[in-house]
């Protein structure tokens, strides 16, 4: 698959990942909070909100790398252009 593919196929809740990635690494689309949740104390923290406001989080595409950890992600020119999604 092209990128193009792999973010249709995100859209469409599946997990996606490059053929190179080891085993257990793929990306997912996380759809985010559109009509907000309660922050917890990492958020609130962060953000110097109090716990429990209520916010809003647009959607974001999250890895899950080998050691079973999710963090964010941002495609690289290399990803986007990349033909062997699976």
């Amino acid at each position: 698959m092209n990128f193009g593919q792999a973010i249709a196929e995100l859209k469409s809740h599946k997990r996606v990942k490059r053929a190179t990635w080891a085993d257990g690494k793929f990306i997912v689309l996380n759809q985010g909070y559109p009509e907000g949740i309660a922050i917890n104390k990492n958020t609130a923290v962060a953000t110097g909100m109090e716990v429990g406001t209520i916010c809003k989080f647009n959607p974001w595409i999250m890895i899950h790398g080998t050691d079973d950890s999710f963090s964010p992600w941002v495609a690289t020119t290399s990803a986007v252009l990349a033909e062997d999604w699976l």
